[in-house]
């Protein structure tokens, strides 16, 4: 049942259990916004400074607005906390920036002058990191199903390591190096069996699904398992050199417990491993996946507190394995580039429809709508994962009361939600603009042509100045594949 009438100001009881009723509803949470986001003097969101209704005059919205500052900030910050965390134990850590988190030219030279290496998941993504100039020894290549052309072109250009992910692709990796003459680096990816609290289409550890290498087997460590057997193979290849061992337990992870039990028991397999074969591996990357926040209840790690944790539990285990320890390496992407954007949406058509109590009582509370001019090809994550988000009035303050909200997209299907529950001031009126914090991660990256909606440009901002990065696609993009016109 739709109304036009206002719903009524206060907490809802159709509101989750996490989401806390603002006592000011102009204030911005510090955790989801980038460190250069603070309201100016007029009421407006600013990046450094800009205010958002001179981006959206200049650029245009939808628009994905990074704080480049702030995306610098943290890499640095990862390299820094576990350099100093793992200095006496392996002489520092290696960190890939995940770039399937977010990546484009720009980006990839930002990773490469703040010291860090890259992690790319396909061949478009290491095109897109070699294009960018970044140094080939290190890049790393992922993926459960990489193409021999993919292969090939990762040993032609001398990247630093293969992630392998199947005996099936170590083998054929073998006979393209071979053919190739020359020794293709490896790290092996397993599965430890660590079943991380998250969303079961984002856990990547357990033993049901599709990446990896299982340690499960008839035996226990080197005597039986998928893993094992992989490493026979690696170390009797001539053109493998086997580097390490490598895990991911899964993405958006808060508590430390999965990271550690990984890095445990991956050290322990090394053990085993010396034991056998006499051979002490000399890396082991123990994956990414640190959680951020996309709403007030969120409490992320800092890089420091990560670092820390895992390198007691690092150094615990190699003593008790009578190990040298290997070089770790670890794999942010989220963490470095999710809080570092927001998009800039203007609003649209807003109702409030009537909505039957939650405890199945005969009660009814109503629901504002906000319609917003992007949605789902621009921000997949709450159909895919239903990730919540949050979301504030940009374009001014309001001194009206918070009502529940749900900001929705243009698309013609009724799963197109960008925020699912938020509160916002009543007032909300179409040609305001609003703004969704958290969104530098996995959104560009999984933004689509859904019901032929251009995408974003992505604008990034530093030293108080602001400069497009990826244009907005056009129409005339939609139709530069077309072979018919």
């Amino acid at each position: 049942m739709v109304n036009h009438t206002s719903p009524q100001a206060g907490p809802s009881p159709l509101a989750p259990d996490w989401l806390d009723y603002p006592e000011d509803s102009n204030a911005l949470v510090p955790q989801l916004w980038a460190a250069g986001v603070a309201r100016n003097d007029d009421g407006e969101i600013a990046v450094q400074g800009i205010g958002v209704s001179q981006l959206a005059r200049e650029y245009g919205t939808p628009l994905l607005v990074l704080d480049e500052d702030d995306f610098r900030s943290r890499a640095r910050a990862f390299r820094e906390a576990f350099t100093e965390a793992f200095q006496d134990l392996c002489g520092g850590v290696d960190v890939y920036y995940a770039g399937k988190s977010f990546l484009c030219t720009a980006a990839a030279r930002w990773i490469s002058e703040e010291g860090l290496c890259l992690d790319t998941a396909s061949g478009g993504e290491l095109a897109m990191a070699l294009r960018a100039g970044v140094d080939p020894a290190r890049i790393g290549l992922h993926g459960n199903n990489k193409s021999d052309a993919e292969l090939r072109r990762a040993l032609s250009a001398g990247i630093g390591r293969i992630v392998v992910d199947s005996f099936d692709e170590l083998e054929r990796l073998a006979e393209l190096a071979a053919e190739a003459g020359t020794t293709a680096p490896v790290m092996l990816r397993l599965t430890p069996g660590v079943h991380a609290h998250t969303h079961e289409y984002i856990a990547t550890a357990h033993e049901d699904q599709k990446f990896g290498l299982s340690m499960a087997g008839p035996g226990a460590g080197v005597s039986g398992s998928p893993a094992a057997a992989a490493v026979a193979h690696a170390l009797a290849a001539e053109s493998i050199e086997l580097l390490g061992l490598h895990c991911h337990i899964g993405s958006q992870i808060f508590e430390p417990e999965g990271f550690g039990l990984a890095a445990e028991k991956l050290l322990g397999f090394l053990a085993e491993i010396k034991q056998e074969y006499g051979v002490e591996l000399a890396e082991l990357d123990l994956g990414g996946g640190h959680g951020i926040a996309y709403t007030a209840a969120d409490a992320p790690r800092t890089p420091a507190d990560i670092a820390q944790t895992l390198s007691a539990v690092v150094r615990a285990a190699v003593v008790k394995h009578g190990l040298s320890c290997p070089r770790i390496s670890i794999e942010p992407g989220r963490a470095i580039s999710g809080p570092a954007g927001f998009t800039l949406y203007e609003a649209g058509v807003r109702k409030t429809v009537t909505v039957d109590a939650p405890d199945g009582g005969s009660a009814t509370h109503p629901r504002r709508y906000v319609s917003v001019d992007g949605g789902m090809s621009d921000n997949p994550r709450p159909v895919l994962y239903e990730a919540d988000y949050s979301v504030a009035l940009a374009s001014r303050t309001s001194d009206e009361p918070a009502v529940l909200s749900r900001v929705v997209g243009k698309h013609c299907e009724s799963g197109d939600i960008v925020v699912q529950n938020a509160y916002l001031p009543e007032d909300v009126h179409r040609g305001d603009l609003l703004a969704v914090p958290a969104t530098g991660a996995y959104c560009h990256s999984l933004s689509s042509n859904y019901n032929q909606l251009t995408r974003p440009a992505v604008v990034a901002i530093k030293d108080g100045t602001s400069r497009v990065i990826i244009r907005r696609e056009t129409e005339d993009d939609l139709f530069a594949r077309e072979t018919g016109l």
